[in-house]
């Protein structure tokens, strides 16, 4: 083996056998392979995460809507942005339904027109991807 090598380098040939450029390829082929699905699934949990730190930051302007009016009827994103936060996208977050004196439906997700989407339903409620009705 050594001394077919030594006669190669003595010959000076130049370039990749087929066979050396065929592993080459099936490395990168598997690689990839693994590469592929491990990056989906960072970047799904990074949106999932993105949303609901989203929904977690409006509920601070809900409460305060809250606190303010001793009603959550008449709460809407444009009232929320003009009173309490200028920096809400409107894009990205939502009042769903119709709220009542003492219940709200919130949404928000992960990105202007994203599609993952989280729900709040009150003030005592969990976040959830079930839609809630509001009110």
């Amino acid at each position: 083996m050594i001394s077919k090598i030594r006669k190669r380098l003595g010959r000076e040939e130049k370039g990749f056998t087929l066979i050396e450029l065929l592993v080459v390829v099936i490395i990168l082929g598997i690689l990839t392979a693994i590469a592929i699905p491990s990056y989906l699934s960072f970047t799904g949990r990074a949106k999932t995460s993105a949303a609901k730190a989203n929904l977690r930051s409006f509920v601070p302007d809900v409460e305060s809507f809250y606190a303010d009016n001793g009603t959550y009827v008449g709460m809407n994103v444009a009232a929320l942005k003009t009173a309490y936060d200028q920096s809400l996208n409107t894009a990205v977050y939502s009042v769903v339904g119709t709220q009542t004196g003492t219940n709200y439906c919130i949404s928000a997700t992960d990105k202007a027109g994203g599609a993952i989407k989280w729900y709040k339903n009150g003030p005592a409620a969990d976040m959830t991807t079930t839609a809630c009705t509001g009110g």
